[in-house]
């Protein structure tokens, strides 16, 4: 199959290419090479390469600057989908796009997870923006939405990379961390592999794909840095403590619903994922996060 990528460079497009590439031709583009806002470039990447599947992994996803810079936000995140769909309904193309846990309120009582059917009613303007995105991908026949929560992976920055990174720099310098949202740390290495075997099933609309089981922020770094074998400080704390600009869900447990009714569900315990996480990374990573604090 023919495959496009956007935002190939961030890390679960990374992840993506890796993984699909053995069975697929995989053609990959990022912010460099097309500008997913701008019609004439997104209509000239389709007519140039004709995909037969696109994975829209690119967003605008600096959640606290979202609130300030709206446009852009709103930009990347919902009309840079609605052109991309556009054209895949032009080409009869499947396109899946990536979305979040943010388009959810998180407002349900923690662990009840929230399943594909869940009202949205998003909290932030990251949210909202991605929530209009998802809408417009919907207007393709051959659409699949795929909602996650909690990234992390090698390629990218993110939260365990920062948790490592503050560590390293000051392992007595107590880190406070918060300790009363909920949600499922999620390895885009394992959620590419997800879509791996997606892209083999014909399944259409919404699915969430999150890792099993959840944490707190302040429970997953603890369990990462102790993988990590790394010396540091922490102490938990409540949001109200830590006041951001945006407004974060405080219950993103996502149910895999629908992936395990069709039976093809691979996402694993997140327990499970960081720990192999950091197996498989734990040198380059230190060596990143050491590099990151001269």
């Amino acid at each position: 199959m023919k495959l496009l990528i956007i935002g190939a460079n961030g890390q679960l497009g990374q992840d993506c290419l890796q993984t699909l590439t053995p069975q697929h031709t995989v053609l990959c583009c990022d912010v460099q090479d097309v500008d997913i806002t701008d019609a004439p470039q997104v209509a000239s990447l389709f007519a140039t390469h004709q995909p037969e599947a696109v994975i829209n992994c690119a967003a605008y996803t600096a959640v606290d600057a979202c609130e300030t810079d709206q446009q852009r936000c709103m930009e990347v995140n919902a009309h840079g989908p609605q052109l991309l769909a556009e054209q895949c309904d032009k080409y009869n193309s499947r396109i899946i796009q990536i979305s979040t846990d943010y388009v959810y309120d998180g407002k349900r009582p923690a662990p009840q997870p929230y399943l594909e059917d869940a009202e949205t009613t998003p909290l932030s303007m990251y949210g909202k923006s991605k929530l209009k995105g998802d809408e417009a991908v919907q207007n393709v026949p051959n659409h699949l939405i795929v909602r996650t929560a909690w990234l992390y992976g090698f390629g990218g920055p993110n939260f365990l990379k920062t948790m490592l990174r503050l560590a390293i720099a000051d392992p007595k310098r107590t880190m406070r961390v918060v300790n009363d949202q909920y949600g499922s740390l999620t390895w885009s290495h394992r959620l590419a592999a997800q879509i791996k075997v997606l892209l083999e099933n014909e399944i259409t609309g919404i699915v969430h794909a999150s890792a099993e089981n959840y944490s707190t922020w302040y429970e997953g770094a603890r369990f990462f840095l102790d993988c990590m074998d790394v010396p540091y400080s922490m102490e938990p704390c409540t949001t109200a403590d830590y006041p951001t600009p945006a407004a974060r869900p405080a219950n993103s447990i996502l149910e895999n619903n629908r992936l395990k009714q069709a039976g093809i569900n691979v996402m694993a315990d997140w327990k499970e994922d960081v720990q192999q996480f950091a197996n498989q990374h734990r040198d380059a990573l230190i060596q990143e996060a050491e590099a990151a604090c001269k």
